[in-house]
């Protein structure tokens, strides 16, 4: 490759700053722009945003029409929300001004799976304008789906699939943290699940659409049960304090049949420092039929960092791929962007 690919962050929380600041790290890839709507970082240079030792003369700015300039930028990576409806509006933008963009919205893993009409209107814009687009993450986008999707690589047939992530949602920031309930009672976490503020992970029919698709498993019905993980003890972070009785995560089940048959069951009961409660983390992936599969990764795949870092390393891959929406099964599989090689595999 003989020029980085230029990209613009959006967004400058607690994944958008992780993001930015690991493709600095990356000889292939050059920070151009930055977006952000907080008052006490607009106008101000990216690097002392960031809070590093260097001037990037990259200016944050809250005017996206400003420097959404595809002779300019090949690239934007956005993290704003969690939602496919919510962040319509900034892809619309994004898509419209001819330029790729990666979003770790979790309901952008597999829009399809809830917002199809939105997901059409993705692919098609995309398309129109000679770009492409991805969502993808951690989870999901990629330990309870696309890892799931190539352990089943050498399996002769599956009968079902159970998965579970047991993770520390201590890096998250606030946006996470209220989807969860965490902090809140275990009356106000049930009030929320009903009245839909309170949501626990985002992304099981993301993740359980991609396994259905890639396997072709033929899941027509999802289920979902979230109940409180309350905490005994103190818990901090820096966005919230938790005292023994509130609620500390939410232990979040999704199942999907392919009518009455259960074919795929992901387990994610995520909270904040569970090792103050002696709970250990992990990722666990069980495919039953010929062969069985049984993978554990323990400490769990880490959540933040890996965000990140899948954000960044599929940089490359979204910038090389055909217009139109895609998914992580859509792409070369992620790897880190060590060297000049990295960014220049084909399909």
């Amino acid at each position: 490759m003989n020029q980085p690919i230029r990209v613009l962050q959006w967004g400058l929380g607690a994944m958008g700053s992780g993001m930015a600041k690991l493709a600095l790290q990356k000889s292939g890839l050059q920070i151009v722009a930055a977006i952000d709507g907080r008052p006490d970082y607009v106008g101000k240079d990216l690097g002392e945003v960031l809070k590093i030792d260097q001037v990037l003369n990259v200016t944050v700015t809250d005017q996206p029409e400003t420097v959404l300039d595809k002779e300019k930028v090949d690239v934007v990576v956005i993290a704003t929300t969690s939602w496919t409806e919510k962040q319509m509006p900034d892809l619309r933008n994004i898509l419209t001004a001819g330029i790729n963009v990666i979003s770790i919205a979790e309901e952008m893993a597999a829009p399809e799976a809830q917002s199809p009409e939105l997901a059409k209107e993705l692919d098609e814009l995309a398309k129109q304008h000679g770009v492409s687009i991805l969502g993808t993450g951690v989870n999901p986008g990629y330990v309870l789906d696309l890892l799931v999707v190539m352990l089943s690589g050498g399996c002769h047939n599956v009968e079902r699939i159970e998965a579970s992530r047991v993770n520390d949602l201590s890096p998250y920031g606030p946006t996470v943290m209220d989807t969860q309930g965490v902090g809140t009672t275990p009356e106000a976490f049930h009030a929320g699940i009903n009245d839909g503020s309170i949501v626990g992970h985002v992304g099981f029919p993301e993740s359980i659409q991609m396994i259905s698709d890639a396997l072709g498993l033929g899941v027509d019905r999802i289920e979902q049960i979230r109940e409180p993980i309350i905490s005994k003890v103190h818990r901090e972070t820096a966005h919230v304090k938790i005292e023994p009785g509130m609620v500390a995560g939410c232990a979040h089940t999704g199942i999907g049949y392919a009518g009455d048959k259960e074919v795929v069951r992901l387990i994610h009961p995520q909270q904040v420092l569970p090792e103050l409660e002696g709970q250990g983390t992990g990722d666990y992936i069980n495919i039953y039929g010929l062969p069985e599969v049984h993978m554990a990764i323990t400490p769990e795949y880490a959540g933040g960092i890996a965000t990140q870092g899948i954000a960044v390393n599929m940089i490359p891959h979204i910038y090389a791929a055909t217009p139109g929406l895609k998914r992580m099964i859509d792409l070369p599989t992620p790897a880190a962007l060590m060297g000049a090689s990295a960014y220049t595999r084909r399909v």
